[in-house]
């Protein structure tokens, strides 16, 4: 992009910034004297497309103001991090807590959002309780039976869908050898689907990942039991595809195909975790890439008619989960430190609008 182009984006950027922030829009009718206007939010934006746009929060976040502003004014729909994890929920063997889940629940509610509750089956952020001893197969899959409709028939009636397992599937298109799966088999994934429409019939039920916004091995896998659990008429709904993607690895090209060939089973999909990492420091030419990649992510779910959503993995580089886990990394999310909006802010707006 020429320099002088750039310049242009830089101020229309800063006036934008300072619109948003205001929530009005400069136009005719503004210059005219006239009343100003409240900008459409990304909400609203998406809203005009049968869409939804959301974010992920964290319960520790939740008393910084500022940042609940943005996230109650933006946002239609909310996931919670953490908050109904298993650790979380059930830190005693049939023991609960709904503390954290709950405070995002009335949080959304507040703000009149829906809720993408995360996760009930997961290999990962699980209580000793449940690491430090072996089970038997009949022992475990009471466990889970238990947790899984404890935790949905807590939520039922007031959480949009589920991700229901959540990272089934290695990077080669192996099933990835949890606890579940190497004592249950692959057979845990449907139990836990038909567990989970037994405890709220209304609840969308989704699988969810990582790496497979494109066609690939571990996408494969997942279109391949997908279409069998559609043949076995378990209750699936959708497929979640994370989409935490990082500028050096390159755009996966073929979402849109993927997304559609997913719509083609009857399923819908949703982008569930978006962040778009670089390596730091951030410069203008890896800002305007990354904000391209959300444009054309958005682009893409715009396309394709059961691609039902966008979900952020938090909007803020203020709370991004990525510069503590890869070290080096980081400016992944549409809005600064700061909470001012980013190229990419811009991008998904244009895309949206």
């Amino acid at each position: 992009m020429p320099s002088t182009a750039r310049t242009r984006l830089r101020i229309a950027g800063a006036l934008a910034t300072v619109l948003v922030a205001a929530g009005i829009a400069a136009g005719p009718a503004a210059q005219a004297g006239d009343r100003p206007h409240r900008q459409p939010t990304l909400a609203d934006l998406a809203e005009r497309h049968g869409r939804y746009l959301g974010s992920a929060t964290d319960n520790p976040e939740l008393t910084d103001t500022a940042y609940t502003d943005v996230l109650g004014h933006e946002f239609d729909m909310i996931t919670p991090g953490n908050g109904m994890k298993w650790y979380a929920t059930e830190p005693q063997q049939g023991v609960f807590d709904w503390t954290a889940g709950d405070e995002i629940v009335d949080l959304a509610r507040s703000h009149h959002q829906r809720v993408r509750a995360h996760t009930l089956v997961w290999h990962s952020q699980l209580p000793d309780w449940l690491t430090s001893r072996t089970w038997t197969a009949d022992e475990l899959r009471a466990v889970l039976k238990h947790h899984i409709q404890t935790e949905v028939r807590h939520y039922r009636g007031k959480v949009y869908s589920w991700d229901v397992v959540n990272e089934a599937f290695n990077e080669d298109g192996t099933y990835r050898e949890t606890l579940f799966y190497t004592t249950l088999g692959p057979g845990y994934i449907a139990d836990a689907l038909r567990w989970a429409h037994e405890a709220d019939p209304h609840a969308k039920l989704y699988l969810n990942d990582y790496n497979i916004e494109a066609v690939g091995p571990k996408s494969d896998a997942y279109y391949a039991l997908a279409r069998q659990l559609r043949a076995q008429r378990v209750p699936l709904d959708g497929i979640g595809l994370q989409a935490h993607l990082a500028l050096q690895y390159g755009y996966p090209a073929s979402l849109k195909d993927n997304l559609r060939r997913f719509s083609r089973l009857g399923l819908d999909t949703a982008l569930t975790e978006v962040d778009v990492r670089m390596q730091l420091p951030a410069t203008e030419d890896k800002l305007a890439q990354q904000a391209d990649w959300y444009r054309d992510m958005t682009e893409a779910c715009l396309a394709v008619r059961r691609c039902v959503g966008i979900t952020i993995w938090d909007y803020t580089d203020k709370y991004s989960w990525i510069p503590a886990v890869f070290p080096g990394e980081g400016a992944a999310l549409p809005w600064d430190e700061q909470l001012a909006p980013k190229p990419a802010y811009y991008a998904i707006r244009d895309a949206l609008d």
